[in-house]
């Protein structure tokens, strides 16, 4: 079997293209022994810590099923079980748990926070979410543009929204590592951090990547065969932040004639939850105040045939159980 025993995941940057690939591979034999019923407890005994700083359906769910899957027993910690960074700080909470646990995952804000728990808690580290980066995300979307088009080398993926944060982040190092051609299609104020970007061309040279930024929709999006977008406001920040993001990003939402400039081969993928319709508080709120119905990608997009939605929602499971079985 694949592994990476005692190592990390905080972010992708952190991993050679060919790990990434062997990340992939388990995933989809560990996926197709679940589909099978074929029993995988390969990580019995083992003990995990869930750390959730910012709540989460899909990271939350994928990580406990995994986990029993591999026969381990995990322990949930929300934003009132624990006194990480309140009572107790970082370090001292991670030597704690890594004498009782033996992987803990964190879902939370700054990228820093992982990072102290990787370097104090002696034990794998696996980033659910921070501000910055999100790679067991991005891991399921491209097991998910694998199982589709039969693979990831010169796939062309558009970012459409805000590419400032963990999405675009770590979507354009993805892309980058695995040789894949992305396009960050924003706004000029809401494109990757520069240096940032510095550091993926640097990457790119050697795979073959191209990472290209555009802010006009009919420039970005022809022949691209993935078309992705995420909430325009994250958990977290300030509702004030609703009115200029929809000012400014609404030219950017995902609708039907952005998938036909795409082409037939193009499929939308969006990691959830997403604001397609008037079916959830958020949603209400923004249309009584803003007037509008949907917000990132349109009702009839995200319910349409080239949606793939819901298998990059199970994949966040087969991909977490990916990385737990190898550092593990």
């Amino acid at each position: 079997m694949f592994t990476l025993k005692d190592k990390k995941l905080l972010k992708l940057l952190d991993l050679e293209p060919e790990e990434i690939i062997g990340l992939l591979d388990l995933a989809a034999e560990l996926k197709a022994k679940k589909k099978n019923g074929i029993p995988h407890k390969i990580c019995e005994n083992k003990n995990i810590a869930l750390i959730f700083e910012k709540t989460s359906t899909r990271t939350r769910c994928a990580f406990e099923v995994a986990a029993y899957d591999l026969g381990m027993n995990c322990t949930y910690l929300d934003p009132s079980g624990s006194q990480i960074g309140k009572k107790e700080s970082i370090a001292d909470t991670a030597r704690v748990l890594g004498r009782m646990y033996d992987g803990i995952e964190y879902r939370g804000y700054g990228q820093e926070i992982v990072e102290d728990l990787s370097r104090y808690s002696g034990v794998p580290v696996w980033n659910g979410l921070t501000n910055e980066f999100h790679p067991t995300q991005v891991l399921a979307d491209f097991l998910t543009i694998r199982e589709h088009f039969g693979t990831l080398k010169g796939i062309k993926l558009v970012y459409m929204g805000d590419a400032r944060y963990n999405m675009g982040n770590s979507l354009m190092v993805g892309c980058a590592k695995l040789g894949m051609h992305f396009v960050a299609c924003t706004p000029a104020s809401y494109q990757p951090d520069p240096a940032l970007i510095r550091t993926c061309r640097e990457i790119a040279a050697q795979t073959g990547a191209v990472l290209e930024f555009e802010q006009d929709i009919s420039a970005a999006v022809p022949g691209a065969h993935v078309i992705y977008t995420d909430v325009w406001v994250s958990m977290g920040e300030p509702d004030q932040v609703w009115e200029k993001r929809i000012h400014d990003l609404l030219p950017y939402r995902v609708t039907a004639e952005v998938m036909r400039k795409a082409g037939p081969q193009c499929v939308f993928m969006h990691c959830l939850p997403s604001f397609h319709d008037l079916n959830t508080t958020i949603g209400k709120s923004i249309f009584e105040k803003f007037g509008i119905d949907c917000m990132e990608v349109t009702d009839e997009v995200f319910e349409s045939s080239a949606s793939i939605v819901f298998d990059e929602a199970e994949n966040r499971m087969h991909t977490i159980k990916a990385v737990m079985a190898a550092t593990l």
